[in-house]
């Protein structure tokens, strides 16, 4: 849900549910994707970021200390409920439930006409279902200025070291500092092209490498 709460001088929104557990230490893991949106988040003034996840007040705190506005929305975790899974007849008349992402998307990405310069999404597309995908990212869409900007990550497994749902904390570094969340299932995996196809509607996609079998994108409006 999107969550909300003001500063002095900068706005920080969010909807505030059931808290994310957020378990074991902080590790820094460079990321060059995250270094070219820090030198743009250096360069440009007053921006709206929306960044995907649990509640960081260190994320909140950087965010805001460099003159910007910060909302979040945790909708891994929201996705989660069995509260958005819904019964549907089929031609046979037998039910079967299926996810109901236009209810999920009017609780959870409701933005009131807010329009963002900057989505921090992380590895968010890996671990929703698979109903959502296209609708999120068509959402983000809508809700980005022309030339706005979505940070991405995805990974090339399913199943291994490093797959675990975690949190990312911002650094004024090249890092970021990766902590693990509750042990969501890694839902599917992209290719490079499967990636570009995804974001077809969107202006560009720019890759960086990473060596723990982790694609970093920056996509842009």
């Amino acid at each position: 849900m999107l969550r909300k709460l003001f500063g002095k001088t900068n706005a920080v929104d969010a909807r505030s549910g059931s808290p994310t557990i957020l378990s074991g230490p902080r590790v820094p893991r460079h990321s060059s994707a995250w270094a070219a949106m820090h030198k743009h988040l250096q360069q440009e003034p007053n921006l709206r970021i929306l960044d995907i996840g649990p509640t960081s007040p260190s994320n909140i705190n950087f965010l805001t200390g460099l003159g910007h506005s910060v909302y979040m929305a945790d909708i891994v975790h929201e996705a989660m409920k069995p509260e958005w899974l819904k019964v549907v007849k089929e031609g046979d008349g037998s039910e079967v439930e299926q996810f109901d992402t236009e209810a999920f998307l009017e609780h959870n990405l409701e933005f009131s006409g807010r329009l963002f310069d900057v989505v921090l999404l992380w590895t968010t597309l890996d671990y929703l279902p698979d109903a959502m995908i296209g609708p999120v990212i068509d959402r983000f869409r809508a809700s980005l200025l022309p030339g706005g900007r979505i940070l991405a990550l995805f990974h090339t497994k399913k199943v291994g070291e490093d797959t675990a749902y975690c949190r990312y904390h911002l650094t004024a570094s090249d890092n970021v500092e990766v902590q693990e969340s509750e042990r969501f299932p890694v839902q599917r995996v992209y290719t490079n092209r499967s990636i570009e196809k995804l974001f077809s509607d969107y202006s560009n996609c720019k890759f960086f490498l990473a060596k723990d079998n982790v694609y970093e994108v920056i996509i842009s409006r």
